[in-house]
């Protein structure tokens, strides 16, 4: 049965491509307009992100507004056959407002008004800023919201940081009201009592501050959970105007690369379709690219889960370097066209990038563009970018496909600020981000297709569930994982799993609390080793999973009883050797594990191989890949699209095994092997029609 999501755009049914476009920065330039159109259809681009940071060029003083510039833009994409996602131009407010009304910038944690300058230096809370957005906002979707070149809006830019000002105080006590009711409710979750710092008055509630309370771990969290809802108010707040216009028109908005301000779930329902900027920092490892790769990956699954698998915007990438990383490192050929199909086979239906052409001056006069200062066609990045329009213009079959996920990584935000405000066994670096990559990486290295997902979505439709570090387990969780287990399902948790609960306070009755019965074990203590110590685990016959005999553990390493789990492998050494490090738990018809220490590779690859062949997850391609090869898959539940990414400097073989593939760039049929030159991709097609 064919199964497709929506595309993007039904104006535009076909994979997007283009960049954002900064006309504005080239008005007493008027030549290079009018060139940009040529070089858009010579690079295979048909859309443009236009206005990100217009506003001055669109309001150049308070109530004066000048849109023939843009109606100019517009109007000669229409006529060519470019289209365009126009911007709200909130991410950057203009000089005479921060004059005339500095309320609108922001106040630092430290309790200083900023000046005006950089980017999102704004105040969310501030009824005027928030009036002059609606203002705008509502100007742009009167002229434009029914324009024949405009398919959707792009909100604001990456979205970040808070406010302290007085506004925000204000709103902070008022969501802190609204939660918990009572001072005496709001106490208890913060436990206040510790250092005496119950707080007998609303007006004495003051968010995080350097020179004040940063200690009362339920009050920070709150904070970060409050700098999210009021985000999200602002982003209701700035699509209002918008979707009043024309209701048809997606909203998006871009955002980044693991940003941990900010809990990106909470902006699911806000969003008709997700976009994210993606920066790796390729060619950094001597050639080995799959660490990156895999991290990449993690993220691309991440945005894709958001909004429940449907495809998703690559909204901005380099199509060279940037300018702004520790070392601004060009992509070696092929590394362009690899990256940006990467986004494609883990659901993105567009290929974008900052920016058209480089601006001639300011902080990113040298990021990498696909102009570039030059002015024409005739170089090597030009010619990267072509390549993959090229390349894009010949998957419009892929648009709209999914992504056909049977196992999910747990990587919850709200978990994440609580391990990592914890002051437990490693102030050092607990490494949640890494351990939760580390546990993706094994399962990516197989070509399994993967959700990565928060604690509260629904796991019943999912083969095996890896949930790393869950620290924190909100109410209902515990339970609907044993549901889970009880069902069939394959849980995996680690060390420090199961601490606390949504506010922070630690589980009364054995760790790891909620999780317990599913586990089948109690965890006594946690012992964090230093750098230089090594421990290791010994696996009895394998653990009964194929394993070697023994592993080397480090950093962490959990001291558990066994209740109801057996044990697979046991410490080597230390006072605890002999005592269970890692174990499975039977449950109704399903089995969880529990690893207690954390396991040097090739630990990870060597469990996760096994329970691919336990559990019986999809595989992209199932045939053993080589190292730094990876596969991923869409389908529309008839054709699969099979991507095969070699992210090594060396060429690779793969074996294909006697299933037939069309290469459905070339449109040539592929033999039993597979050759893959270095950072080559390959896009195969495999169904009913092959």
């Amino acid at each position: 049965m064919k199964r497709t999501f929506n595309p993007i755009s039904s104006r535009v049914p076909r994979m997007l491509h283009g960049a954002d476009y900064n006309p504005e920065q080239w008005l007493r330039y008027p030549e290079v307009l009018e060139e940009d159109i040529r070089l858009m259809k010579l690079a295979n681009c048909n859309v443009m992100s236009v206005g990100i940071f217009s506003w001055v060029s669109l309001e150049p003083e308070e109530g004066v507004f000048t849109f023939d510039w843009l109606d100019g833009v517009l109007d000669r994409f229409a006529a060519n056959g470019i289209y365009a996602f126009l911007a709200t131009p909130s991410g950057a407010r203009p000089a005479w407002m921060s004059e005339r009304y500095p309320e609108v910038l922001r106040v630092s944690e430290r309790r200083v008004r900023n000046l005006h300058g950089f980017r999102h230096n704004h105040c969310y809370t501030s009824p005027v800023y928030r009036e002059k957005v609606h203002t705008i906002n509502r100007k742009l979707a009167e002229r434009y919201g029914n324009h024949p070149a405009v398919i959707g809006w792009h909100i604001s830019n990456e979205f970040g940081g808070d406010c302290h000002c007085d506004y925000c105080q204000d709103a902070f006590r008022s969501w802190l009201q609204a939660k918990y009711a009572t001072l005496d409710e709001l106490n208890h979750a913060w436990w206040t009592a510790f250092w005496s710092h119950t707080i007998t008055n609303w007006s004495q509630v003051e968010s995080p501050a350097p020179h004040g309370e940063t200690q009362v771990h339920g009050m920070n969290l709150d904070w970060r959970r409050f700098v999210t809802d009021q985000t999200a108010d602002f982003i209701r707040h700035e699509t209002e105007p918008l979707r009043r216009v024309n209701p048809s028109l997606p909203v998006t908005t871009n955002l980044m690369e693991y940003f941990e301000g900010l809990n990106y779930w909470k902006f699911a329902d806000l969003l008709d379709v997700v976009s994210w900027d993606s920066y790796p920092t390729w060619h950094d490892q001597g050639g080995d690219e799959a660490v990156q790769a895999a991290r990449v990956a993690m993220m691309h699954d991440i945005v894709r889960s958001i909004k429940g698998g449907q495809p998703w915007m690559l909204m901005e990438s380099t199509p060279s370097l940037t300018n702004w990383q520790p070392v601004s490192k060009l992509k070696r050929p092929g590394m362009h066209l690899l990256s940006s199909m990467q986004a494609v086979a883990h659901g993105s239906d567009t290929v974008q990038y900052f920016q058209w052409r480089k601006s001639r001056g300011s902080s990113e006069k040298l990021h990498g563009a696909v102009v570039d200062h030059v002015g024409h066609e005739h170089t090597r990045v030009f010619g990267d970018v072509a390549e993959v329009g090229d390349y894009l213009n010949k998957m419009d079959a892929v648009v709209g496909t999914g992504i056909p996920a049977e196992a999910a990584v747990i990587f919850d935000w709200e978990n994440r600020w609580a391990v990592n405000d914890a002051q437990g066994p490693r102030n050092k670096g607990v490494k949640y981000e890494e351990t939760v990559q580390e546990h993706y990486r094994a399962l990516w290295k197989q070509g399994v297709p993967m959700d990565v997902i928060d604690m509260e979505q629904d796991f019943s439709g999912y083969k095996l569930v890896v949930a790393p570090m869950l620290y924190m387990v909100r109410p209902g969780v515990g339970e609907r994982i044993q549901q889970f287990v009880e069902a069939g399902g394959t849980f995996v948790a680690t060390y420090w799993s199961g601490i606390v609960d949504e506010f922070d306070l630690c589980f009364l009755g054995g760790f790891p609390g909620p999780l317990r019965k599913t586990l089948g074990i109690w965890s006594e203590e946690i012992d964090a080793l230093h750098d230089h110590d090594v421990n290791g685990i010994v696996t009895n016959d394998g653990g009964g999973l194929g394993l070697a005999e023994a592993y080397e553990a480090v950093e962490l390493c959990d001291l558990i009883h066994l209740e109801t789990a057996e044990a697979l492998a046991v410490y080597r050494s230390d006072f605890y050797a002999g005592r269970p490090a890692l174990t499975v738990n039977q449950l109704g018809k399903g089995r969880a594990y529990y690893i207690a220490s954390r396991n040097k590779e090739p630990f990870h690859s060597d469990f996760y191989r096994k329970l691919v062949e336990q559990t019986g997850v999809r595989r992209a391609l199932p045939v053993e890949l080589p190292s730094g090869v990876s596969s991923s898959i869409r389908t529309d539940g008839e054709s699969d699209y099979i991507f095969v990414m070699n992210f090594s400097g060396e060429a690779k073989r793969v074996m294909l095994n006697g299933t037939e593939y069309l290469d459905i760039i070339s449109g040539e049929a592929l033999g039993a092997e597979l050759e893959l030159a270095p950072y080559g991709v390959k896009v195969m097609k495999k169904g009913a029609s092959t």
